[in-house]
């Protein structure tokens, strides 16, 4: 039970932050945190997806901004509880800005504010017509010139692009592009999104026969159009395509297939691209303001240059271009990798009744599906959640609290509990060779994709299979060099192969933008993803946020949108209101730009 004296020390704790707010008197904001506290703010006070540690960091961040954000109102939401674990005390924020409306949540922990997160909802005069503010759609009344729905789309669709420019151009059309298009619709922004397949969802239509989503179904939801009640728990591909074509038209999307991007300036003096696009053989040229890449962290296939592979007879792919396992049966197929896709893939062509070998070069974190939805999951996303009452945007917000420098500390006793209540699952495993690992600080599969977007394994079912040897292993050894007909290892093993493939993962986002742009610029920017925390594969300075997701880059006016469906749809939010405020001329002092330390 709640303990009234700690709900309300709460109360006046958020009542003194108010007060420090609105007086923008940015030593005493930063005195109400632990010296040790974490203030996060998603657009809200920074214009950038920014963490501030410690209250050093968050006085200059208060002192920088209060004057020109100019904070109105901050309180506890009277519809949401208050809750006490312990030492830490949370609750739900409302605030306002001069220009916007934003959600929050608190933790207060020794009478002092632990963790604050802040998060701009809207914007205000450009609120989103929703609600009470839906359009009418029929229009009553008597005019000879009416034009119906379905004819000012298609002028709207024939106008923009030739007649009229997009505000906003986004380069790929998979989830990430479409969430944010649907964002910018509603906000009034004009947008089209162009993708080089023939039809929206063709991004998983056209991938490996096997694949389906391994996060639950509460986990995926795309803005304003939740997934039924009867919806798979994990979805396959081909419904998960047919859902986002159906989205793009229920969400009025302008969306171009078959086009493909070609190349991409900014005119510094006219503050905008020049894009050639391909679309469906015809040229065209846009000129939008903004230019979002959203082709994905799974975008840019990452192949090895391997001695041989010139002089190999056999067939190779990147795990993207796999097209099943049917053309394979009765053949030897060597699968280099050992990550979510070299499993689905192993798994199905050993179905398809191939010989398959995979080539584990380096430990992988595997977990049960049923395990991480259990033990990490289901307090947020879950039936039982739903039950409970946190809805998927209550999740994303409760999950986004937590900073990222002790998020970790969050997902250790999670993975304890699984490495015990899976210990016999792992011992086999290791019995069959196959290198485990839990991350370099042990704290699993989450900070694993935050930090490098690899590296794991959610088993649905492939481990059984390498444990009883219907998948063969090696593990711990590199590639030599491929023959005419194997695939040879560094300690000489020969591995017969009608086809190789290269599970090997994808490359940093702005290395499309190297391709599309320059490498200038996609030096200029550095690379996406990672948190900078010295791990495995994400090398320091720290940054405490995704690099360049979601947020102003060193090169104006160009941006990158990409993640799995739940990134897709939360930072979409904020994205498109930053996109949103530049449209409507709103200004936009954005602090706390990191310069890129990696270059790829």
């Amino acid at each position: 039970m709640l303990d009234s004296t700690q709900q309300g020390a709460l109360t006046a704790l958020v009542a003194d932050l108010e007060q420090a707010l609105v007086a923008r008197d940015a030593q005493a904001v930063a005195d109400l945190f632990l010296e040790t506290g974490f203030w996060r703010d998603l657009a809200a006070f920074t214009w950038n997806l920014k963490t501030c540690e410690g209250r050093d960091q968050i006085r200059d961040m208060a002192a920088a901004q209060l004057d020109a954000v100019r904070p109105e109102k901050l309180y506890l939401d009277p519809d949401e509880q208050v809750t006490d674990s312990g030492d830490v005390t949370e609750g739900w924020l409302k605030f306002e800005t001069e220009t916007g409306r934003g959600v929050g949540y608190i933790r207060m922990k020794e009478g002092k504010i632990w963790t604050l997160l802040t998060t701009l909802h809207e914007l205000k005069g450009h609120e989103e017509p929703r609600g009470l503010r839906r359009p009418m759609g029929a229009e009553h009344g008597h005019d000879p010139d009416r034009k119906t729905w379905k004819e000012k789309r298609e002028e709207e669709a024939t106008r923009l692009g030739h007649e009229e420019q997009p505000y906003v151009l986004i380069v790929g059309g998979g989830q990430g592009g479409i969430a944010l298009g649907a964002r910018l619709r509603q906000l009034g922004v004009s947008a089209i999104i162009v993708d080089r397949h023939e039809r929206p969802g063709d991004q998983w239509r056209k991938r490996y026969k096997s694949l389906c989503l391994h996060d639950p179904v509460w986990y995926d939801h795309l803005p304003y159009i939740p997934f039924p009640d009867n919806w798979p728990v994990f979805a396959p591909k081909d419904k998960i395509g047919d859902w986002l074509e159906m989205y793009t038209k229920v969400m009025e999307l302008n969306y171009w297939s078959k086009t493909t991007a070609k190349s991409a300036t900014w005119d510094d003096a006219a503050k905008e691209w020049t894009v050639v696009v391909d679309r469906d053989g015809e040229e065209v040229t846009l000129h939008p303001k903004q230019l979002v890449l959203a082709t994905g962290m799974s975008g840019k296939p990452n192949i090895p240059t391997i001695p041989g592979q010139d002089v190999f007879k056999g067939e190779q792919q990147h795990s993207s271009q796999h097209p099943g396992p049917e053309a394979y049966r009765g053949k030897k197929v060597v699968v280099i990798g050992s990550n979510n896709s070299a499993h689905d893939i192993c798994a199905a062509l050993w179905e398809g009744g191939a010989d398959v070998t995979m080539v584990q070069r380096s430990p992988t974190h595997i977990v049960k599906s049923d395990s991480l939805m259990e033990v990490c999951l289901g307090g947020l996303y879950s039936e039982q959640a739903v039950a409970n009452g946190i809805t998927h945007d209550k999740a994303d917000m409760i999950f986004a609290s937590i900073p990222y420098r002790i998020m970790h500390e969050f997902h250790i006793p999670q993975y304890d509990e699984i490495k015990r209540r899976d210990a016999d699952f792992y011992a086999a495993l290791e019995k069959a060779g196959f290198m485990l690992d839990f991350g370099d600080d042990e704290s699993g599969l989450f900070m694993k994709y935050l930090r490098r977007g690899s590296g794991y394994y959610i088993d649905v079912g492939a481990c059984d299979l390498v444990i009883d040897g219907s998948i063969k292993l090696q593990s711990g050894k590199g590639i030599s060099h491929l023959s005419e007909d194997a695939v040879v290892l560094d300690d000489g093993t020969e591995l017969p192969a009608d086809l190789v493939v290269y599970a090997t993962g994808y490359g940093s986002m702005n290395g499309w933008a190297a391709d599309l742009i320059s490498q200038e610029v996609a030096d200029r920017v550095g690379k996406c993803w990672g948190l900078g925390s010295d791990t495995t594969k994400d090398p320091g300075p720290w940054e405490g946020e995704q690099r360049n997701m979601w947020k102003p880059t060193m090169q104006e006016g160009l941006w990158f949108h990409g993640g799995n469906l739940h990134q897709s749809r939360h930072y979409s939010r904020y994205l498109s209101l930053q996109l949103k405020a530049r449209q409507a001329g709103i200004d936009t002092p954005v602090w706390g730009m990191e310069p890129p330390h990696h270059l790829k």
